[in-house]
């Protein structure tokens, strides 16, 4: 949800047209994690009110209006400028052109702000604001913080003879705040200077130096840093430098004429000033190819064929097939025998992460032995469990950065419980916040409706499960059999992806319908509500994934020669019993779709078959989800929508 991309240069001579291009491209970048307007905020060629452009819409309607614009001559060129850019996705105050980030303090833009997250109590600062004068101009949260820097420079400037410096007038704002939220910040009292500050949302900094390439340590107060980037997602840093730091909760990382240093309000003090902390300097494995399309027509479609390999490279180095061997870095030392122990298993996540845990939760319950649970993190928050000390809460997230998923671990981690993070993202909060834990390594996922991290984390699921009951003798014929099926899962997704042409028919004949049933049973069932997301995500299409076991408890109502029903029915131990719904189902006139995983005659009375490649009955949920991957994605394309950002949807929900 919205994002940020800051660029601050020192000594590299270019023109203001050249620095907005940069800002730009890196909101396209951004793009995928939903939004609503777009805007930059580059310095004015003479030293005056900074040029702000923003627009509601897309991308490429801001870069419309930045090269129409004709107030700012934007071929001056410039050694040293901080620019800042936003997509926003709106949570204050509807889509507009007013409402779009950058926000300003005031009319000569002496503060401007860019913001994601949620102040909490911007409503009581904004009345305390108003009563002081103040006049607002947007219905934004973030417009609070605006004026509120203003507020505070104006008192200090009154009341002492030394204005404070730039990193002092911000931490006294963010004393103020309450809520989650990554912030950066360029002023005109300031020139040449940025802050940025972090608390809940994610931020991170692309360092740029004027030394080696690889160098192994980047000195942030040295004179050879030239650029630096801030960005919500490595994806928009990635091309211009793969050096970056994960800024952690409450930094607040200052940078000014080629020297950065990186503050903690909980860090100590050297006469009364904040002390400058040491943050590690990764580099991103991301390359620039992960975030371009390629030869295809959308970021979903490519990652729906990128699977053979992305889930190649999340079992790469961790399973042995010939030994039947599985080595999870993130589990090592005592931390297996402390799962094992547990009392029961919590999984916690939202949205496409929660039907992922719930198509293994079978798996764990079966070779593991111990009580499962799978909560949707929202409601948890909402009811606030017992947990204990003998529960591991396993908390599942593609970016790292879900706010529900935080608060619940948050929660976890206070009643003491062991913590474990699934997650995609390296250096996020997640994983970085757990005791322990599993990358998934899907690789940068672009589409806002989950696919190949959804695969990838069912892999990582079985592999733990295979972990954790590698010393049980009664289960050695099962794991077998799992290890054998997971061998030849990449080859067997392939075969799956060849349904491309039926499921593009298949969608053709659906695409006007306004409702459609998924139903199944076991492994299939999560499967269903998966499938159901998408169809809701990108067609827009009242979709429901229903228990075939409950079609008597309800569903079974909606049953007629006119509502489409998708039946998963792999041939499994649960085989027998989808096909007695199927026959209630035909029964009532319906025309069910089934997807079978063998051919059976006795199928034949239904409306139309699709054969799927067949394997494990607990590896299926990996095979049958491609078909309505694909399913979902063709509804959305003959609909005219967009597939990679859908309607009102973010990627990365960092916010409650």
């Amino acid at each position: 949800m919205c994002g940020i991309f800051a660029y601050v240069s020192c000594g590299k001579r270019q023109s203001l047209r050249r620095i907005a291009e940069i800002l730009i491209k890196g909101l396209e970048r951004l793009e995928y994690r939903g939004y609503d307007s777009a805007g930059i905020c580059v310095d004015a060629c003479a030293g005056g009110k900074p040029c702000i452009i923003k627009r509601r819409g897309r991308v490429a309607v801001l870069r419309d209006a930045v090269e129409r614009q004709e107030e700012h001559d934007l071929s001056v060129e410039v050694t040293s400028h901080v620019g800042i850019a936003h997509t926003r996705w709106a949570t204050h105050g509807e889509p507009s052109d007013r409402n779009a980030h950058p926000i300003a303090s005031d009319e000569a833009a002496e503060f401007v702000v860019v913001h994601n997250g949620i102040i909490t109590n911007f409503s009581a600062l904004r009345k305390v604001l108003e009563k002081k004068g103040f006049r607002f101009e947007s219905e934004t949260d973030t417009e609070a913080i605006a004026k509120l820097l203003k507020f505070v420079y104006d008192g200090e400037a009154r009341e002492k003879s030394e204005r404070p410096t730039f990193p002092e007038l911000v931490t006294q704002v963010l004393a103020q705040l309450d809520g989650a939220f990554a912030i950066v910040v360029k002023s005109t009292h300031y020139p040449g200077e940025v802050v940025a500050c972090k608390k809940g949302s994610p931020l991170i900094v692309g360092v740029k130096s004027s030394g080696a390439a690889d160098e192994d340590v980047v000195d942030l107060t040295g004179s050879s840093l030239q650029e630096l980037f801030f960005a919500s997602d490595a994806a928009a840093i990635v091309e211009h430098t793969r050096r970056v730091i994960y800024m952690e909760d409450d930094d607040i990382a200052h940078f000014s004429q080629g020297h950065a240093r990186i503050l903690n309000k909980h860090a100590s003090r050297a006469h009364g000033e904040l002390v400058a902390s040491t943050r590690t300097v990764h580099t991103l494995e991301m390359e620039l190819e992960n975030v371009i399309k390629g030869d295809y027509a959308h970021f979903m479609q490519k990652e729906i064929f990128e699977q053979p390999e992305s889930i190649v490279n999340t079992m790469r180095g961790r399973i042995d097939f010939a030994a039947k061997v599985v080595n999870l870095g993130g589990f090592k030392g005592t931390t297996g025998d402390l799962i094992r122990r547990a009392s029961r298993l919590v999984f916690i996540a939202c949205g496409t992460s929660y039907y992922s845990a719930l198509a293994a939760r079978s798996l764990f319950e079966e070779l593991v032995e111990i009580p499962v649970s799978v909560e949707l993190a929202s409601d948890f928050l909402d009811r606030l469990p017992p947990v204990f000390r003998g529960d591991v809460c396993c908390f599942v997230s593609q970016s790292g950065e879900t706010a529900d998923t935080l608060r619940c671990l948050e929660y976890c981690k206070e009643k003491r419980a062991l913590t474990v993070g699934f997650c995609n993202t390296v250096g996020s909060s997640i994983a970085r916040l757990t005791d322990c834990g599993v990358h998934i390594n899907a690789g940068a996922e672009i589409g806002v409706a989950s696919t190949k991290a959804y695969t990838s984390q069912v892999a990582c699921f079985i592999m733990t499960a295979l972990l954790l009951s590698a010393d049980s003798l009664s289960k050695r014929a099962r794991r077998e059999s799992i290890f054998e099926g997971m061998a030849c899962i990449s080859d067997t997704m392939r075969a799956a992806l060849q349904l491309d042409g039926r499921m593009q028919q298949l969608a053709q004949s659906l695409v006007n319908e306004r409702s459609i049933l998924l139903m199944g049973r076991g492994y299939q069932y999560p499967i269903c509500l998966e499938g159901a997301l998408k169809v809701k995500e990108l067609a827009y299409i009242h979709t429901e994934g229903i228990l075939a076991g409950e079609l008597k408890h309800g569903p079974l109502a909606l049953i007629d020669e006119n509502m489409p029903v998708i039946m998963m029915a792999a041939k499994d131990s649960l085989y027998p019993k989808v096909k007695s719904s199927l026959q209630q189902i035909l029964s009532r006139k319906g025309k069910p779709i089934v997807f079978l995983s063998e051919p059976d005659e006795e199928m034949g009375a239904a409306h139309e078959t699709i054969l799927l490649p067949k394997t494990v009955d607990c590896l299926q949920p990996l095979i049958n989800v491609i078909p309505l991957q694909l399913l979902a994605y063709h509804l959305a394309v003959l609909r005219g929508h967009d597939v990679d950002c859908p309607r009102n949807l973010a990627k990365s929900v960092t916010t409650e």
